[in-house]
């Protein structure tokens, strides 16, 4: 589980490509068609 720690960060769905980029930090893991988002380097 990857949890949203920094204002900033970017996140992808790798199922449907959807992209959130982080500007308030609730601390939770973003899900996207069900699944956890992966965090872009």
């Amino acid at each position: 589980m990857v949890e949203v720690k920094e204002v900033g960060e970017v996140y992808k769905c790798e199922i449907c490509g959807n992209v959130v980029k982080v500007l308030e930090v609730g601390g939770a893991e973003l899900i996207c068609c069900g699944e956890p988002m992966t965090l872009q380097k």
